[in-house]
């Protein structure tokens, strides 16, 4: 279209070599006439129509990479989360007068744990026990308003500690929670992030109570409490600092258990079976663990059926009752299964929590056994016929 404008036609450009599409054009000057004095050449034309991409294009790409590099720091891996604070996450068990009992915690510098006040009411005697199986005897030093427990670790441990992040991390920032499951595995899910959350009640149960939300380098950004899994919510960052640090303002001693009879978790006991998977060896393994588990829920009647009859009569109802109504039995190996005519004899290795004041404590509320218990068939059933200690008992700290 004609602008109304008169221009001489523009030279032709040239293009360099391997390049294929010019940002700038390049001009060359008419050739010069005899005679003809010429002005030195104009530089060339400043072309905006080739500039102005340029420029959109580095301002696009480097926003996008600003938002790359964005998303990628609120984003985490979760198998990398778990490897970097599996080891300072703790199983807490306790026995209490409420009864509830099992939770899950974190390690920190100098001993200290963190786990939900709904496991350790009214407690008589609480352990932890690591990935590893570990176990460590700790004292409870109180409990906040907002369900936070904090504990001391009696004895030291080889585990690495958790760390409190320096700060809250971004809204958008993932999330993940290690805790442990029902049977004793930790595991690792994601809780979303505080602008975006994941519902608690999707990714917890009762076992994952205490257990530390954190951040996409393992480190603890806030701790998940509650009475039951529907009532959970997560306790931030600058709560925890304020548990954690001198003095720990804001939590209040915990009372102490004063019933006589203390419960701990009542969910099936499982041995871990070290030796060959025989047919005898499964069916110790299931005499032992159904032992452990009605010693555990207080059935004493319950327990007197898995007796031979000679140990029935030696042992009276009362007599067990006393021994171990404040008693809860954990963590067993059976690390020997062998026969010797009619009798079986089973060697187990397990904990064992108590009241300190307990007769025969002497103080102490957690104890290491190795016993070889010696089992009879009667009646085409394998029974507990007497247990006899292969070591002393070792305290767990």
């Amino acid at each position: 279209m004609d602008s109304g404008r008169r221009e001489l036609p523009k030279p032709p450009r040239r293009i360099p070599a391997g390049v294929l599409t010019p940002l700038t054009s390049i001009e060359t000057p008419p050739p010069r006439l005899p005679g003809v004095t010429t002005q030195p050449p104009l530089p060339p034309k400043f072309r905006p129509r080739f500039v102005v991409p340029l420029i959109v294009f580095v301002l696009v790409l480097g926003a996008g990479a600003g938002w790359l590099i964005r998303e990628d720091s609120l984003t985490l891996d979760t198998a990398e989360v778990l490897r970097k604070s599996g080891p300072s996450v703790v199983k807490i068990l306790a026995t209490t007068c409420e009864g509830t009992g099992i939770a899950s915690g974190v390690l920190l510098d100098n001993g200290l744990v963190l786990t939900a006040s709904s496991a350790i009411k009214q407690p008589m005697s609480v352990a932890l026990v690591t990935s590893t199986g570990d176990v460590r005897r700790a004292n409870v030093l109180g409990s906040s308003a907002d369900g936070v427990a904090v504990l001391r670790m009696i004895g030291q441990l080889p585990n690495p500690t958790a760390q409190l992040a320096s700060k809250e991390p971004p809204r958008g920032a993932d999330r993940a929670v290690v805790a442990y499951i029902a049977n004793g595995l930790l595991s690792v899910l994601s809780l979303g992030s505080a602008k975006d959350p994941a519902p608690l009640t999707s990714v917890l149960n009762a076992t994952k109570l205490g257990g530390p939300a954190l951040d996409r380098s393992g480190r603890v950004v806030g701790l998940i409490t509650g009475d039951t899994v529907p009532k959970a919510t997560i306790v931030p960052l600058a709560k925890l600092r304020q548990y954690a640090g001198t003095g720990q303002p804001g939590i209040t001693p915990e009372p102490g258990g004063t019933c006589v009879r203390s419960r701990g978790p009542s969910a099936a006991i499982v041995p871990e079976l070290t030796v060959a998977n025989t047919p005898l060896a499964a069916e110790v393994q299931t005499l032992i663990g159904t032992y452990m588990t009605t010693t555990n829920r207080h059935d004493f009647v319950g327990l007197r059926a898995l007796y031979s009859a000679r140990l029935a009569k030696s042992l009276t109802l009362a007599e067990d009752t006393e021994h171990h109504q404040t008693t809860y039995l954990f963590g067993p190996r059976i690390i020997e299964v062998t026969q010797v005519g009619e009798t079986v004899n089973a060697r187990v290795n397990y904990s064992v929590l108590f009241s300190p004041n307990s007769v025969g404590a002497l103080g102490q509320s957690c104890n290491r056994l190795d016993n070889r218990y010696q089992l009879v068939r009667e009646k085409g059933r394998l029974l507990v016929d007497r247990a006899v200690a292969v070591r002393a008992p070792q305290p767990c700290d």
